[in-house]
């Protein structure tokens, strides 16, 4: 009986989506790579590269950020949008994996209540929104105005 010869380890998905800039370069777990920029149009070119049901949950989350605070700062940074309000930070992210989007409150410790998942900072607390489930897009606008009326993160600009 021959030996058999192991295959390599898979590397992680680096399929492309079509959107109105031309390619996008989905990374591990269909995230989009997104070249850093601030404004509307890098964000919308995010959610629209958004693999699957994803993109759905993206403008749904959009829609529901912009909806609650109509003057919000928008930005790519890392691949992910950020959402900000100007003089208080960033308060709001999400990042694509493949079972779910993750919404990243980053100052999530002092929302009341809290958003379910722990993060290792001790300020940032998590919402996943997974294929089946649904959002409670009612507790999710009370996190967004919570978020928006505190000091954020001002990890990357003077926002």
């Amino acid at each position: 009986m021959a030996d058999r010869v192991p295959e390599k380890p898979r590397r992680a998905s680096t399929k492309t989506a079509d959107n109105a800039n031309g390619e996008v370069k989905l990374l591990s777990g269909g995230n989009p790579q997104i070249a850093k920029a601030d404004g509307d149009a890098p964000v919308q070119a995010y959610i629209a590269a958004m693999p699957e049901w994803k993109s759905d949950v993206g403008r749904r989350l959009d829609d529901l950020i912009v909806r609650t605070l109509p003057d919000v700062r928008k930005a790519v940074r890392w691949n992910s949008p950020f959402y900000g309000v100007e003089g208080q930070g960033w308060f709001l992210s999400y990042h694509v994996f493949t079972r779910y989007v993750k919404v990243t409150f980053l100052n999530g410790s002092s929302l009341d209540p809290l958003p379910p998942v722990e993060s290792k900072d001790k300020d940032t607390r998590y919402y996943h929104i997974h294929e089946d489930g649904a959002v409670d897009e009612e507790l999710v606008e009370h996190w967004i105005r919570q978020a928006a009326a505190i000091p954020g993160w001002k990890g990357f600009d003077t926002l």
